[in-house]
């Protein structure tokens, strides 16, 4: 589909394709990181409203993200996802763009009044959002790193609107370790799900860590950061309860997806996608986990929040692409 017969912006076409690219099975990384963040925050802080409003947002980040970074990585897409609608013709790409980034600072101005503060981390995620792809092409060693400051943000944004809200709060360990945790966690993410794009990249270009230096070296990476992720995870523990366990399967199912990357074969794009999803479930589990230890009168909104991710995750519309 060309161009002329793109769907105009103001139709169901257009938002079908535009939820396609926010690709719902991921919001629940934004979602969970955000709330992670609002849960550390000491009881007596915050009403309960302020959390389901603030996760409305934070659960629509990520797709606004993916969207707006969609609109600057057609050339690689068209090889290695080419039924995405901006890659089709059926959304424009400077429609996906701009809708993008006014939907971000749509939901911005949302959490923005629970707490002004959090305005230049607004800006910061929506300018990093709008660099990445350059990073990505062109630095092999920024990829991974830059996206995961970026989604390591979110926590930080969460904490700020629940709590009380200035900047020296920030040294607060507990968010210090969800910090770590988050970024090394969604950089393994990044990293393995470089992996699926080889070939792709390598024709566009790209000069991302698994084009420079393989598949090997790559899922080595990852395995560096599994053991930080997960360090930062149990340094946030502090008894051998329901969120120890929660942790420990996170942990095994990332590890699962390391050694399914270390055994494969034929190291394509075909035999990422188990170790991609470890990655995702991983992440997901241990950012429950620490929820669960701050909030465990939260559970049967954790238990629904995973829950509907598998629901969503199995439901993808190309299996092979996460």
């Amino acid at each position: 589909m060309n161009n002329k017969q793109a769907f105009p912006i103001l139709s169901f076409g257009f938002l079908r394709s535009y939820w396609i690219h926010m690709r719902p099975y991921l919001l629940f990384i934004s979602g969970i990181a955000g709330l992670a963040g609002l849960a550390v925050v000491d009881n007596s802080v915050a009403p309960a409203a302020t959390f389901i409003l603030a996760f409305i947002p934070f659960f629509f980040g990520y797709g606004f993200g993916q969207a707006l970074t969609d609109s600057f990585q057609t050339d690689t897409d068209a090889i290695s996802s080419p039924y995405r609608p901006v890659v089709q013709g059926q959304i424009r790409k400077n429609d996906l763009k701009w809708v993008s980034v006014a939907g971000l600072i749509v939901i911005s101005c949302f959490i923005i009044p629970m707490n002004v503060l959090i305005i230049p981390l607004c800006v910061l995620m929506i300018l990093g959002l709008a660099t990445y792809t350059y990073f990505k092409k062109n630095f092999w060693i920024a990829g991974p790193f830059y996206n995961a400051f970026i989604v390591m943000l979110l926590p930080i944004t969460g904490f700020m609107v629940g709590g009380p809200g200035v900047f020296q709060d920030l040294l607060n360990k507990d968010l210090l370790y969800l910090c770590g945790m988050t970024f090394f966690s969604y950089a393994n993410f990044v990293l393995i799900g470089y992996l699926k794009d080889i070939e792709a990249d390598r024709q566009t270009n790209y000069n991302t860590f698994p084009v420079k230096f393989g598949w090997n070296k790559t899922v080595v990476g990852g395995d560096v950061f599994v053991a930080i992720a997960a360090t930062f995870c149990f340094l946030q523990l502090r008894s051998a309860d329901l969120s120890a366990a929660i942790a420990l399967l996170g942990t095994g199912v990332a590890v699962w997806g390391q050694v399914k990357a270390h055994m494969s074969k034929l190291k394509n794009e075909k035999d990422s996608k188990v170790p991609i999803l470890a990655t995702i479930r991983a992440f997901e589990l241990w950012h429950i986990a620490i929820i669960y230890q701050a909030r465990p009168e939260w559970w049967w909104i954790l238990a629904i929040i995973y829950l509907a991710f598998e629901i969503t995750l199995s439901s993808r519309p190309v299996k092979n692409q996460i």
